[in-house]
């Protein structure tokens, strides 16, 4: 379950940052197959490569799991974001992303 599930979340956000199984390898400090051999199924990554993996997505492990957030990336961002602001300002913000959640 978790297998194919990790296999298709690498391939989606590998996807989704525009980068191929070959250059993604090569950021990450492996061979030209590694992440290949990751989405065909014939490897997992140890759990040192996945931490490395979420930080070369700029995510968390949490944010890997949750299928929920359509881009994690700009989520996380937008939560750093949010939380350098003022109280003040958090709250227009979160009136403004309520307003446009509803369709109003």
């Amino acid at each position: 379950m978790y297998t194919e599930f990790t296999r298709e979340r690498i391939t989606k956000l590998r996807m989704e940052k525009g980068v191929s199984e070959y250059k993604m390898s090569y950021d990450l400090g492996h061979s030209r197959s590694y992440i290949n051999n990751i989405s065909s199924g014939k490897a997992l990554p140890s759990m040192q490569e996945f931490f490395a993996i979420c930080e070369y997505f700029d995510i968390t492990p949490t944010e890997f799991f949750n299928v929920d957030v359509a881009n994690p990336a700009v989520f996380s961002e937008t939560a750093e974001c949010i939380q350098k602001l003022s109280e003040k300002d958090m709250v227009l913000v979160l009136e403004l992303i309520r307003r446009l959640a509803s369709g109003n």
